[in-house]
């Protein structure tokens, strides 16, 4: 009944609020609309069909710009890290992709100011929910411009863009697959990215170092709600040019202490902690980001990037957010001299969990 009422105002002229506005006796004119002109493609047919060559055309020549892009970053390659082979893949990398979008766009716009319906035309604004006509008035409006545009019915037009819009996006793919880790006949599972994150650097007897000091820890140092950033203690020696970012993502650790009774311990992992002290991934299992925020009080591990939070007391599992899986658990003891070392390496894959899609 109050939706009907509402047409029914509707029915009515709109009255709006004076405001501030002030009614003056010589108000402007309203011009009107300015006389129409014909365009040539308007007037001639030879024109038009010009017009639809150009705009395919354009399109065509989209996608033959996306095609050079990839095809210039397979003939250009940078392996070899010179100064000039960069060079060569950056312009033509770039003029194939500058290429793509400057005729994907030209072509869009020359369509529209040659081809389409070209009428003037008021739209009056409703304040409110328009009626049931109204909107019916609307679907039939885009079904009126679907004819008046030809974009049903100009095939080529229509069929070059779809071609030029999906092809605009291969070159993206190519270049994001290059960043990934590629396979050699010396390293044949060089690019599985799950034998990657299956093996860090943790080892067997291998000592827990504070991030980025170095600095081996104490069992005895390790206080009840304390939280270290924990990398191998092989990591710390290790250079820069010889992988040490790469290691340290994968093998980067946060361990925590709490009372031995608050943690919940399958049973073949019982031996995985020490007398409280826990040690995991500080990886995230949903996309990678570090898992650095320690909330002491509820034993939670909170991911900035996108909330995931992860139970500490209960092997890391996922309470709240996107991640899929929990964080993997790094086995640790004690050695001879009471300082923490690891029991052996991560038993599963560190980090996203979608690495581990065979």
């Amino acid at each position: 009944m109050a939706h009907d009422d509402d047409s029914k105002a509707l029915d009515r002229a709109y009255q709006p609020s004076p405001g501030l506005g002030v009614a003056v006796s010589d108000p402007v004119q309203n011009p009107g609309l300015p006389p129409h002109r014909e365009r040539m493609t308007d007037k001639d047919p030879k024109a038009e069909k010009r017009a639809v060559r150009t705009v395919y055309t354009l399109f065509y020549l989209s996608l033959a710009g996306s095609i050079w892009a990839v095809a210039a970053y397979m003939l250009f390659p940078i392996e070899d890290g010179s100064l000039v082979s960069i060079r060569y893949n950056n312009l033509f990398i770039g003029l194939g992709i500058a290429l793509a979008l400057l005729s994907l766009g030209i072509g869009a716009i020359h369509w529209s100011k040659a081809l389409m319906s070209d009428k003037e035309f008021v739209e009056h604004r409703h304040p409110t929910r328009g009626k049931d006509s109204t909107r019916e008035a609307a679907v039939q409006a885009f079904a009126d411009a679907n004819e008046e545009s030809g974009f049903g019915r100009r095939t080529m037009i229509r069929n070059s863009l779809f071609a030029a819009v999906v092809a605009s996006i291969i070159p993206g793919v190519a270049l994001f697959r290059g960043l990934a880790p590629h396979s050699t006949p010396d390293d044949p599972t060089a690019g599985d990215p799950v034998v990657l994150l299956k093996h860090t650097m943790w080892a067997e007897g291998q000592r827990l170092v504070r991030d980025p000091d170095g600095t081996p820890i104490r069992a005895a140092d390790v206080t009840l709600g304390s939280a270290f950033h924990v990398i191998p203690e092989d990591l710390a020696e290790l250079s820069h040019h010889d992988g040490y970012l790469e290691e340290k993502a994968k093998a980067i650790v946060l361990m925590m202490r709490l009372r031995p009774e608050q943690l919940t311990e399958a049973e073949d992992r019982k031996d995985w902690s020490y007398d409280g002290i826990v040690a995991y991934s500080k990886v995230c299992t949903h996309v990678g980001c570090p898992v650095a925020l320690y909330e002491q009080q509820t034993h939670h591990l909170l991911c900035p990037c996108h909330q995931s939070q992860f139970d500490v007391t209960d092997h890391a599992k996922v309470i709240f957010g996107p991640a899929a899986r929990p964080l993997p658990q790094l086995p640790i003891t004690v050695d001879d001299e009471g300082y923490l070392v690891a029991r052996s390496d991560f038993t599963e894959p560190v980090g996203p969990s979608f690495w581990e899609r065979h």
